[in-house]
């Protein structure tokens, strides 16, 4: 699945390409998405500029001149700069044509979305109650251990819920508990401030690092220009089950935690 440097990634590529350009038609060949695409979008959006492209959490928002766009890519979704010359593949479900350059949306398992709205887009109820981005100055150590009191939930978990903070995907939660040396198991309540606040401080870092690297190929993400990003070929727990500890030499374990597969050293974090 798409994570936040993958999206953030995929907003910084295509926003050069769109960015004041009025949209000519969209095509849609697939409304059947994550949401049904509304139909009549074919005929309300063509015409409209587009004034801002940005991030909220996983989602692309494309500020249009009479509403917004939100674009969530799903599990498998991806976003490309292409000539509306060429063909569109079997999973290639919308197109926003601008003329000199065509936005494709590409979604083989069909969890990707295609929303519209006219309501300030801060109200949506996407959105309305998400944490705060974890590259921004509203998220550090103090805002963790404020929320944390008397939860018992798994530290994991509780760094992975948008409502907490959002955009923290399981490869970087992943990496970065593995860097503050914390193990993803540990009641996020038992935590201290200063653990916290290297926390914080980790998950910045290993998302800057994320993209600016591109993001992280695991099987489906390409970014606009259909390459692949590299993180991956940094990661240092995930995926790497059985395989030594880069600190300690100590084999990586692997267990589920909230579902979701988990990777730690047993000595390095507690």
């Amino acid at each position: 699945m798409p994570e936040l440097p993958e999206v953030e990634t995929t907003c910084r590529g295509i926003a050069p390409h769109i960015l004041n350009q009025c949209l000519h038609k969209l095509v849609l060949r697939q409304p059947r998405l994550r949401w049904p695409v509304a139909v009549e979008l074919s005929r309300q959006l063509p015409g409209q500029v587009v004034l801002g492209v940005e991030r909220r959490a996983k989602y692309l928002l494309l500020r249009m001149t009479k509403g917004t766009l939100l674009i969530h890519l799903g599990m498998s979704g991806s976003l490309r700069i292409v000539s509306a010359t060429v063909a569109p593949g079997r999973h290639d479900h919308f197109d926003l044509d601008f003329g000199s350059c065509c936005l494709r949306f590409r979604d083989p398992r069909r969890f990707g979305a295609l929303l519209w709205t006219t309501a300030p887009i801060e109200q949506h109820p996407l959105l309305a109650h998400l944490g705060p981005e974890p590259l921004s100055d509203f998220f550090n150590g103090k805002h963790l251990h404020d929320h944390s009191r008397a939860r018992r939930t798994a530290v994991k978990n509780f760094i992975m819920d948008g409502r907490v903070v959002v955009g923290v995907g399981n490869i970087y939660a992943n990496e970065s508990l593995f860097v503050s040396g914390i193990h993803p198991l540990r009641s996020a309540g038992h935590i201290s401030m200063m653990r916290y606040a290297r926390l914080a401080a980790t998950i910045k870092e290993v998302l800057r690092s994320a993209i600016e690297q591109g993001g992280t190929t695991l099987r489906d993400f390409h970014n606009q220009d259909g390459n692949p990003g590299y993180f991956a070929q940094q990661l240092l727990v995930y995926g790497k089950a059985g395989q030594p500890c880069p600190n300690c030499g100590s084999s990586i374990r692997q267990q589920t935690i909230g579902q979701r597969s988990s990777f730690f050293c047993i000595r390095c974090q507690h």
